[in-house]
């Protein structure tokens, strides 16, 4: 690959799309919790702090509320909670929010010194074991992970959906087949039909693979415990604990300047695809402006990658409204009448619930955005 696309300016993926708030009741919390917003920010995570008004210095935002009452009130708006402070304050006063490992937020406890770095909740699919991870290790600090797939080492089913980026189906089955994984059942890993999974991502499972769903539920029956994974929506009856993944839509939108070759097209998205660690088997659809249409680089990339490629109206790029969306390029918009191609075409391909999972990417003419849907 070329010094230049090496060298090229590239967004990586965020841990989180909505912010992290982080608590302190302290001084010396309040110095270790603006150290934490620092090593997050340098991960392209978005940070506030909340302490007291005695000790909220510069960029920290003050409490006019009780500590309980504001943890509740943002607890639904952020992807992440950091508690510099006692266990057992923030144990006690998130027990009541939660919900569900699908929707709750990571919860991290750091102690006032920085010492240690504590996941409370949302462990796995929340990534709160990699975010006390990322603190401990921007602190020095000991990072403490107590789910046990985590200790022996195995890939837990919630940790294998979001790796693979699926949704899960039936969340309530997740403690019954991660007891199997961990207990070292016979537990086994059905593919559906004509998914598309790259198999170096799967670890801890004995992969079969089914016609359809009726043959990977029989497969599933000569098991302990299994996972399905399946395009079609499932719902699961049978008597042997599996949980179903069903595999979101991951599309690529691609814009470029007149005069970029296919080579620059292709190896571009390669590059960023490689960046938030998608492999291209992983990608349904490729999506740039109806203005492309008789672009030889695009058409020729689309097909030695082996994509469908989707060409979207202006029209329809402009209507897009949507919170992650870069500033427009105000040169884009005199020259085609919209002020950003790639984010907007990936963000509409990917349909349903989507968000960026990659913000606009540009190397030698070419920029590229990965979004994910349901």
């Amino acid at each position: 690959m070329t010094q230049s696309l090496l060298t090229a300016t590239v967004k990586a993926k965020k841990m989180f799309h909505r912010d992290v708030a982080i608590f302190a009741i302290t001084r010396k919390g309040v110095e270790t919790a603006a150290k934490i917003r620092n090593i997050l920010n340098k991960k392209e995570v978005s940070c506030r702090i909340f302490a007291p008004q005695k000790y909220a210095q510069k960029g920290v935002v003050p409490l006019d509320k009780k500590l309980g009452e504001l943890i509740s009130d943002v607890f639904g708006e952020v992807d992440g909670i950091v508690a510099v402070m006692a266990t057992g304050i923030i144990v006690r006063t998130v027990a009541p929010l939660l919900k569900s490992k699908m929707s709750d937020p990571a919860v991290v406890c750091v102690d006032t010194s920085g010492r240690f770095a504590i996941s409370l909740v949302s462990g796995h699919y929340g990534e709160a074991n990699e975010l006390a991870k990322l603190i401990a290790d921007g602190l020095g600090a000991v990072p403490v992970i107590t789910t046990a797939s985590e200790i022996l080492g195995k890939q837990s089913v919630d940790e294998l959906a979001r790796t693979l980026h699926c949704k899960i189906l039936n969340p309530e089955s997740l403690v019954a087949v991660n007891s199997a994984l961990v207990n070292e059942e016979e537990l086994v890993l059905v593919l559906s039909g004509n998914v598309k999974i790259p198999m170096d991502k799967i670890v801890d499972y004995e992969v079969r693979t089914a016609e359809n769903i009726e043959q990977a539920v029989e497969i599933v029956n000569g098991f302990d415990a299994g996972v399905i994974i399946a395009n079609e929506e499932t719902v699961w009856n049978g008597l042997k604990p599996v949980t179903i993944l069903k595999p979101k839509k991951i599309a690529v939108g691609i814009g470029s300047r007149k005069n970029v070759t296919e080579e620059d097209v292709v190896e571009t998205l390669k590059w960023a695809l490689k960046k938030v660690n998608i492999p291209l088997e992983r990608v349904d659809r490729l999506a740039t402006v109806e203005i492309k249409k008789e672009s030889p680089s695009m058409l020729n990339a689309a097909k030695t990658l082996g994509l469908n490629l989707q060409f979207i109206s202006i029209d329809v790029l402009r209507s897009l409204r949507h919170e992650e969306l870069s500033p427009d390029s105000e040169l884009v918009k005199q020259k085609i009448g919209v002020g950003g191609v790639c984010e907007r075409a990936a963000l509409i391909t990917a349909g349903k619930k989507a968000k960026l999972i990659l913000k606009k990417t540009k190397a030698k003419g070419v920029t590229v955005a990965v979004a994910e849907g349901e």
